[in-house]
């Protein structure tokens, strides 16, 4: 039996996600090479989706349900022409009415209109709970799902390339080269689906990379490959430490020793206001001390670290 390796702390570990694996998939295979079950991930990625998945190993693992509430960035492929029951290119084909031009305009003024605050229905086979049941588990068992509207912003949606292809059924389809920028719990399938829907034609996404998630980006990510070539070299994972994770994603509040401690017993402390989210408590020597939120001018503890 594989001896537990000393992970310490632990911290994120960025990886660039290949297709054809769920992301729990790929917190299987970190357990795997961390020797330790304490790993999870920030936010999902499907199956079809390639790059950026924050994983946290250890003591990280409780930052995770605040990164996964952070901006979001992505480039996908939008084909428009047909249209699936998944809303992406894994689904069964349900309508083909082809769209061999699309008037260039009209699309863009499509994408405007689901770009800033929008009011967006997620995927009926998205995780969004219904009666405490999976909606893609209810569309499995063919079940027909209908998910209320919510708000997400969609920062910005920019079209870079337009081209007309031949699908493999033979409709004439044109595939749309966007990259998008969104809050957490939007679903770029459905973008492609109500773009489709505007334009007459159809939509669902044929590809799709996170390139960014909060300030955790490719330029930081590691392929499985190589996180095996540390494995196999008995290095320990390339994870960002604790504090270097929290200072870079969260708004930073630097205090004194006497402040640690209590802070680190539950203690309330008053706080300069910080706007909405999390703010990461340092103290003297650059320890992280906790994960903090401000209400009503004092800082209560989502997460301590001492």
């Amino acid at each position: 039996m594989a001896r537990r390796r000393d992970n310490g702390p632990g911290g994120l570990l960025v990886v660039d996600k290949p297709a054809g694996f769920t992301s729990h998939d790929i917190v299987a295979k970190v357990r795997g090479m961390a020797r330790t079950r304490r790993v999870g991930h920030a936010g999902t990625l499907d199956p079809m989706a390639t790059g950026v998945l924050v994983i946290g190993t250890e003591r990280a693992t409780r930052l995770l349900g605040h990164l996964a509430l952070t901006q979001k960035e992505y480039v996908a492929t939008l084909r428009l022409g047909q249209e699936t029951v998944t809303e992406d290119a894994e689904g069964e084909i349900t309508a083909a009415r082809g769209a061999e031009t699309v008037d260039r305009q009209r699309l863009e003024a499509a994408v405007g209109a689901q770009t800033g605050p929008i009011s967006q229905v997620p995927s009926a086979v998205s995780a969004v709970k219904v009666d405490g049941k999976r909606a893609y588990a209810r569309v499995r068992e063919g079940e027909e799902v209908e998910l209320a509207a919510r708000p997400v912003t969609v920062s910005s949606f920019r079209v870079h390339d337009v081209s007309a292809d031949t699908a493999e059924d033979g409709t004439p389809v044109t595939d749309v080269l966007v990259s998008v920028v969104c809050s957490s719990g939007t679903y770029v399938r459905a973008l492609a689906r109500d773009v489709g829907a505007e334009l007459g034609t159809g939509g669902h996404l044929t590809a799709l990379r996170r390139t960014r998630v909060g300030p955790y980006g490719l330029d930081g990510a590691h392929t499985m490959e190589q996180l095996q070539q540390f494995v196999d070299a008995e290095e320990p994972l390339p994870v960002l430490p604790l504090g270097d994770a929290a200072a870079a994603a969260f708004a930073r509040w630097d205090i004194d020793e006497e402040q640690a401690r209590r802070i680190g017993n539950g203690v309330q402390l008053r706080m300069p206001r910080s706007g909405p989210g999390p703010v990461a408590v340092f103290g003297p020597g650059g320890q992280f001390v906790a994960l903090v939120e401000e209400r009503e001018g004092r800082a209560k503890s989502l997460a301590v670290f001492v």
